[in-house]
């Protein structure tokens, strides 16, 4: 089946298109026809530093297209069935831009009700990093959460799902985009930049009870939490120290890639409209490298999509 191949470490001029072998489903498992698979950053990180399978590797975490057959034990999902799955691209057989795709049945669900499959495409990975960062902070209703990064789309989905935990959620924006983030859920918006530490704290001033840092700003927000607050972070970052008792936690969503139930909570969100499914542009496996450059550049509002 035609993929999207990184055929070594490097830039964009790495990716090509490239037949990969297709296996039968086994016990527990789907084959999926992909008709859409979202473009990430841990796509790009990928394509940057390799992994020490054998090459190609295929990126993408997330795809959304049509059950093609199902392996034994498997009564959930059915052939024919929409569906979006989760899957890690680090596994031998690759990631989710291909056009044959087998996956535990556990990291799939049907579609949300009203939404394309370039839309689905865009919640799985996300979603669940988003649930995962909310989990590991451990928030109770009523407390503060900090979002930095509030207008992407990891942001938003935070956003939203935060709203659902009872949260009070300040997000972090620029002026055109104050709009958007107050339309995801946000209770107060702040300007991004220099001035963010101490627009959060003029907006709350003992601090926020934790942040969620999908901008990777790190240590340089940490003076918008207060004493012993807990930052999550993603991609892995990890400070020597803190101060004030602040705690920073990893968030790794290879960890709760099987966590249907997860999955079938965002997808309802996403079909009442908890959630903004969002898809900047679409793109041909021939025009990967576009899509990672896109998405490098910073600034979009939703994924790029990789279609099939």
């Amino acid at each position: 089946m035609r993929a999207v191949g990184i055929t070594a470490a490097g830039g964009p001029e790495v990716l090509q298109v490239i037949d990969r072998p297709v296996r039968e489903p086994g016990p527990g498992e789907v084959r999926i026809a992909v008709r859409a698979a979202a473009v990430n950053p841990t796509d790009i990180g990928l394509r940057q530093a390799g992994t020490a399978l054998p090459t190609p590797w295929t990126p993408g975490m997330d795809a959304a297209g049509v059950i093609e057959s199902v392996g034994a034990g498997v009564e959930r999902l059915h052939k024919g069935d929409e569906v979006m799955a989760a899957v890690s691209p680090r596994r031998p057989e690759g990631g989710a831009q291909v056009e044959l795709l087998v996956v535990p049945a556990a990291s799939v669900v049907p579609i949300p009700a009203g939404a394309s499959l370039e839309q689905a495409a865009t919640l799985p990975m996300n979603g669940l990093t988003a649930l995962r960062g909310l989990e590991l902070l451990g928030l109770q209703p009523g407390a503060t959460l900090a979002v930095t990064g509030a207008a992407g789309l990891l942001g938003s989905y935070v956003i939203g799902l935060a709203k659902e935990a009872g949260l009070r959620v300040v997000g972090d924006a620029k002026p055109e985009d104050e709009k958007l983030v107050r339309a995801f859920g946000a209770d107060i918006v702040v300007s991004r930049g220099e001035g963010y530490v101490a627009a959060v704290r003029a907006a709350v001033p003992a601090g926020v009870d934790g942040i969620y840092d999908t901008a990777l700003l790190h240590e340089k927000v940490f003076g918008a939490l207060r004493d012993g607050g807990t930052m999550v972070v993603v991609r892995g970052w990890k400070p020597e120290s803190t101060e004030r008792g602040i705690v920073v936690r990893q968030v790794m969503v290879s960890e709760v890639l099987e966590r249907t139930d997860w999955l079938e909570h965002l997808r309802e969100l996403a079909a009442d409209g908890r959630l903004q499914l969002r898809v900047a542009a679409t793109f041909p496996p021939e025009r990967a490298a576009e899509a990672e450059e896109l998405m490098d550049a910073g600034g979009l509002r939703g994924r790029a999509v990789i279609v099939f």
